[in-house]
């Protein structure tokens, strides 16, 4: 019998890419582009911010409840933060540097670039300048979990689901009935994600036409250099810092990397972090990191640990700096890297974080935020390289917490895990 051929998942997205683009660049400034693309777009797009809670919330209630020791969880969340911290800090001096060095915004023609509208920003933008330590803390406590679940309230959904999780541990038997829901639960909705991903390349295809079709080629000339720059730094980051820190632990990051090639091509299209959260954390598990701490570290890693997002709001606020003709002192550029620190966690829910959190914070160390209309044009573009750091550098995250907590799982040790190995491979 002749075998069938069948395209897998990532190459009907990459289909879907190359197609959106080759639309978007022939209907250039075509307004049925977008209105005809664009809902298909934002239907695939909610399709997958639906089932993002409900998995959150059922495998990490699963797995709090599977260990069910307060004081593993304190150790594992003191570390995971810590972590975080050292690697999104890393992050911003990368880009710090390589904006120094390459100085990408010193000789721009300012009058040939087109202004983008940031007026969509300003109004977030007050929320974000008094958000201080004490505000994630506060904010992580919710008063009511059903409205936090509803906007998307990472962190207080994953305190939520920790305490619960703990509840369930603590009365034993009564709890089973409970732990068997949130376990079909979760299969159910795991399932659910696996038949969302078929209208992947349609989601994708519409995304980018948009995209392409609002913006053209010809746009991007002015501003090349900053996207050259921007993406030659984020695949330096991956491959030497993040690779520096796998092998550190003991992995390869080009083997982290090959096994979530179509979740990276997903995000990368999208520009969405979440598009890809459930097939991640069901993929980081099956690769050898605990289904807890997977479940804790990754939706963690989205409000505390945005490695391309923080490089690129570095980089970004250097840019527009030199564009302006001002020479950051050392003692301005460290107050940059402190204010980043701190603006930069617990807000990933905020539409464009990254504008959000530059607006705040450009005029902290007095540059002009009118210099961030000359980047809005093109920062669809860079937020798609950014998504896929974050990404990776998430993941990532999961198998060092595991490896720190000795809980990793190197080699099939038993009946139950011979076909670890073949699992993985079958994933990628």
């Amino acid at each position: 019998m002749k075998k069938k051929f069948k395209l897998t998942l990532g190459y009907q997205i990459l289909i879907g890419l190359a197609l959106g683009i080759i639309v978007g660049a022939v209907f250039y400034e075509n307004p049925a582009v977008e209105k005809y693309l664009q809902p298909i777009g934002t239907i695939f797009l909610n399709m997958i911010k639906m089932i993002v809670v409900p998995i959150i919330v059922s495998t990490l209630i699963l797995g709090v409840a599977g260990t069910g020791d307060i004081k593993q969880l304190g150790r594992l969340g003191g570390k995971t933060l810590i972590y975080f911290e050292i690697v999104t800090t890393i992050a911003i001096v990368v880009g710090l540097l390589a904006a120094n060095i390459f100085k990408p915004g010193v000789g721009v023609d300012m009058s040939s670039l087109t202004k983008g509208n940031i007026d969509q920003y300003i109004q977030t933008t007050e929320q974000v300048q008094s958000h201080g330590f004490m505000d994630i803390l506060v904010g992580i406590v919710p008063s009511n979990i059903i409205q936090s679940m509803a906007a998307g309230n990472m962190l207080s959904i994953i305190f939520f689901s920790v305490v619960f999780g703990l509840g369930i541990a603590a009365i034993g038997d009564k709890g089973k009935p409970v732990l068997a829901f949130f376990q079909g639960t979760a299969d159910a909705m795991f399932w659910v994600t696996n038949f969302i991903m078929k209208f992947a390349p349609f989601g994708v295809f519409a995304l980018i036409g948009v995209t392409v079709s609002k913006f053209g080629l010809e746009s991007l000339l002015p501003l090349g250099k900053l996207m050259i720059l921007v993406y030659a730094t984020m695949i330096f980051f991956i491959i030497v810092v993040l690779g520096g820190i796998a092998k550190l632990v003991g992995v390869n990051i080009f083997h982290i990397i090959k096994l979530l090639k179509d979740e990276l091509l997903l995000a990368y299209s999208t520009s969405s972090s979440e598009t890809v959260l459930p097939k991640v954390m069901e993929k980081m598990e099956k690769f050898g990191s605990p289904k807890d701490i997977v479940a804790f570290v990754v939706p963690t890693g989205y409000s505390f640990n945005l490695d391309g997002s923080t490089l690129y709001q570095a980089l970004a606020a250097i840019f527009i700096a030199q564009m302006y003709g001002i020479d950051l002192s050392i003692t301005q550029q460290i107050t940059l890297v402190f204010v980043l620190m701190v603006t930069s966690k617990g807000i990933a829910g905020v539409p464009g974080v990254s504008f959000v959190v530059l607006l705040a914070t450009l005029g902290t160390v007095g540059i002009p935020l009118e210099g961030l209309a000359f980047i809005a044009g093109i920062d669809r573009l860079l937020d798609m390289a950014r998504t896929v750091v974050n990404v990776v550098g998430n993941s990532l995250a999961t198998v060092v917490m595991a490896k720190w907590e000795g809980r990793f799982r190197e080699e099939p040790k038993n009946e139950q895990d011979k076909n670890y190995h073949a699992s993985v491979e079958e994933l990628i």
